[in-house]
């Protein structure tokens, strides 16, 4: 059975698509091949099919032709596509050979990023627009798996009938670096990763530690970030972030590959994401907690309610209104006072990640999906 992965916004080694998804159906005997448009790459990766280009600056009629040319000469029994275009090229190819389309949802669509350079005047036409594509793809697929139950809403409810899976951003423990530590009393690690830009909380991060160095100006802070800007703005910004704070002990490091990432952040004793509410962010569940999680790391959250309707943060974690840093400054000053409680949090951390937040868990229920999908 030859299953195509088609993704216009993702790169081809994209944790999920390939590291999880395809790496399982590779090991269930499945062929399998995955096309990018947004990284550029030819070859074979533990047993996948790698055909992608870098060409997310092109027409998309141009991009829909390079898929509709993949599919032709794979001739895919399934197709599991991330975005729209994807689709509809997927759905060209269906003329030809009739396959099962999985449209694999774990993006809003249209997303806020999407329409930030329009205009506040032309926002809307461009928001409509983007909708109706929407519901184009979501009548061209024939079957649906979501990220998280936030995503199902509108595809969910206007095709009802078609057969679906829930299938959550959990890890696999081979790209897990477990790490749990005791904390110091007078030292601590505070850690961040990902786009590093105002909306993604890196203000609120830095105004909490300044709190916690104003009351404890004896506890040494270090500082681990690893990630960085997408768009100048936000690294003028984040420049000026340090200029403003100029803190000892600031470690900054690029981005890492996926296999390295848990490393990555080993050393932190907290990790934090403090991003801003709005309505995306609010119903989008943060992938990076899981992680967080399985290396044993205690959170301090965004009190985001797609994370709310998914996992009970309180066992190893708190959730909080991100501007607040009186409340935030406690929460870590009390973890170097209460060396248990951190102990427990680490240990929980870890166990909720075992028992309930792994990929073991749910990888056979994808396998079967796409088998049965099969037309």
């Amino acid at each position: 059975m030859k299953v195509l992965f088609l993704t216009t916004a993702h790169r081809y080694n994209d944790d999920r698509i390939f590291y999880h998804q395809a790496v399982e159906l590779v090991k269930k005997g499945f062929e399998v091949k995955i096309c990018s448009l947004s990284s550029g790459y030819k070859g074979i990766i533990d047993g996948i099919e790698i055909e992608s280009y870098s060409i997310l600056e092109q027409s998309a009629k141009q991009k829909k032709d390079i898929l509709l040319k993949i599919c032709n000469d794979f001739q895919p029994d399934v197709i599991i596509c991330s975005e729209p275009l994807a689709i509809i090229a997927a759905g060209k190819f269906q003329k030809i050979k009739k396959t099962s389309i999985i449209y694999d949802i774990t993006e809003w669509y249209p997303s806020f990023r999407m329409l930030q350079p329009y205009s506040w005047l032309l926002k809307p036409f461009h928001l409509i627009k983007f909708f109706l594509i929407q519901m184009y793809a979501g009548f061209l697929s024939t079957h649906f798996i979501f990220g998280e139950d936030s995503k199902k809403f509108p595809l969910m409810y206007l095709f009802p009938f078609k057969k679906n899976l829930t299938q959550p951003y959990y890890p696999d423990d081979i790209y897990i670096e477990k790490n749990i530590k005791q904390i110091a009393k007078n030292k601590i690690t505070l850690c961040c990763t990902g786009r590093i830009s105002k909306e993604d909380g890196i203000d609120n991060f830095f105004k909490a530690i300044d709190l916690v160095r104003k009351r404890k100006p004896d506890l040494e802070i270090s500082i681990l970030i690893v990630g960085a800007p997408k768009r100048d703005s936000d690294a003028k910004h984040f420049n000026q972030l340090l200029e403003k704070y100029a803190w000892e002990n600031i470690s900054i490091v690029k981005p890492t590959s996926f296999e390295t990432f848990t490393s990555s952040y080993s050393e932190a004793d907290i990790c934090f994401d403090l991003r801003e509410k709005n309505f995306e962010y609010n119903n989008s569940l943060p992938i990076k907690l899981f992680y967080y999680a399985a290396s044993g790391k205690p959170v301090i959250y965004t009190n985001l309610k797609a994370i709310r309707e998914h996992i009970d943060v309180s066992e190893f974690g708190y959730l909080v209104e991100p501007e607040n840093s009186e409340l935030i400054a406690d929460l870590i000053i009390n973890y170097t006072e209460k060396p248990s409680l951190y102990d427990k949090h680490a240990k929980n951390a870890r166990a909720s990640y075992e028992k309930k937040y792994n990929w073991n868990l749910i990888k056979q229920t994808f396998v079967d999906f796409v088998k049965q999908s099969e037309k």
